[in-house]
């Protein structure tokens, strides 16, 4: 893999991103608290843009009936057109599976090895600051 420098890593302030264009695939860079993380700039869901979704956290139950919390503020990324939830840190996918109401398709019993969790989840590219640029791996 090669690294390509992107921009300034001070073009991208804590709490924004950025959109850029990397050996001819668009990626989201976005600043969490200083930390870069970088995703492509596709939801694995239907291909919608992922740099026109909201930035949010995580509503999470907790303790007796009706008491939630907000959590993980501005680390949670909604694609826009169907409001599926990714961790910018990961890219993995923030939807509850047995919550989630879709078609059934045929199925099959595999073994904990042989599923892949990467089909659910957005695809990442490493980032990091060299020399005050933002560079990512590819």
């Amino acid at each position: 893999m090669a690294w390509h420098v992107v921009a300034p890593a001070s073009s991208v302030p804590p709490g924004e991103r950025l959109v850029a264009e990397v050996g001819g695939r668009k990626l989201v860079i976005f600043n969490l608290g200083g930390e870069f993380f970088g995703l492509f700039n596709r939801c694995p869901h239907q291909g919608g843009n992922l740099c026109e979704g909201r930035v949010t956290g995580l509503v999470e139950a907790g303790g007796p009936p009706g008491a939630y919390r907000y959590t993980r503020a501005g680390e949670i990324l909604r694609c826009p057109w169907h409001g599926w939830e990714f961790d910018i840190r990961t890219g993995k996918s923030q939807c509850q599976p047995d919550k989630v109401r879709t078609p059934a398709y045929r199925a099959e019993r595999l073994r904990g090895g042989e599923l892949e969790p990467e089909t659910l989840q957005a695809e990442t590219v490493s980032v990091s600051v060299e020399d005050e640029y933002i560079v990512v791996e590819m």
